[in-house]
């Protein structure tokens, strides 16, 4: 899976649009293989992405947890140590 799409489900405030957006706009580029289509591919590539954002807001919107909701900037804290721990910085 594409590492720069992330887990949009349980935080606090909810994913944006903007995040929904991005999250589809990245995996279409992974599926197709294009970071920017052709302009022939254009129609279909954007089609793909607005179909993908709208089932990534509809599973994001029916999921349920009974997990209290996670804070963005302690994942962040939490995800950047990770990183400085796997790249020795």
């Amino acid at each position: 899976m594409c590492r720069n799409i992330r887990v949009l489900h349980n935080f606090e405030p909810p994913a944006t649009p903007d995040e929904v957006q991005a999250a589809a706009l990245q995996y279409v580029r992974k599926v197709s293989g294009a970071a920017k289509p052709s302009t022939a591919n254009q129609v279909a590539f954007d089609k793909a992405v607005a179909a993908v954002a709208a089932a990534t807001q509809e599973l994001l919107d029916a999921l349920v947890t009974t997990a209290p909701p996670k804070d963005r900037e302690i994942e962040a804290a939490k995800a950047k140590a990770r990183a400085a721990e796997r790249y020795g910085r």
